[in-house]
């Protein structure tokens, strides 16, 4: 069995994500510019939310295809990654509403540790299908960004309840990190 039925559903589980998250939106009262500004944290969680949500997307696409072949493990693990993904919209409404409060930020930021924890269980999953091939097991193997990503959302959460701007420029801070698809997978495809 291909990954490619895993791919599709996973991309249809992403998509009502991002739904979900922009049906938050309420019209404001007013009907001129200002009337948006009290949208502003809101806006601001989306924003942040919807790069995420783009780049687990992206970096997911191309993680699965590296899948040889698939097996419940890889399903469940799958499953789990998209567990804590679709707890995205709850923390990124809650996180606006509350024009981002200590506690909101710190579980969103909670939320997204537990998605790259998930994620990194289902790269080396991935990679456990991979014993003979060397080169890919070790240009895979030393993974700084899973590695730094992890401390910054440790950081992220802590910060939360010194400043949540502190908080929210670890957050900007990883999606700079992942914005551009992981590269090695590119040429581990390339090589094959």
């Amino acid at each position: 069995m291909k990954a490619n039925r895993m791919e599709a559903f996973s991309d249809g589980v992403l998509a009502i994500i991002i739904t979900i998250m922009v049906l938050e939106f309420k019209v404001p009262e007013g009907h001129d510019w200002y009337a948006l500004i009290g949208l502003g944290p809101k806006i601001l969680s989306y924003i942040f939310s919807f790069v995420y949500i783009g780049i687990y997307w992206n970096n997911h696409h191309h993680l699965l295809h590296m899948v040889r072949t698939m097996n419940g493990r890889l399903m469940w693990l799958n499953l789990l990654l998209l567990f804590w993904l679709s707890l995205v919209p709850f923390t990124t409404a809650w996180m606006g509403e509350s024009h981002f409060a200590a506690t909101p930020t710190a579980l969103y930021g909670i939320i997204l540790l537990l998605a790259a924890f998930s994620y990194w269980l289902l790269q080396r999953a991935i990679i456990n299908q991979h014993p003979g091939d060397s080169s890919f097991v070790l240009a895979m193997g030393k993974d700084w960004k899973v590695r730094l990503s992890t401390l910054l959302y440790l950081i992220a959460v802590l910060t939360a309840y010194v400043s949540p701007w502190i908080s929210g420029f670890f957050f900007v801070l990883v999606a700079v990190i992942w914005f551009v698809p992981d590269k090695r997978i590119e040429h581990a495809l390339r090589g094959h």
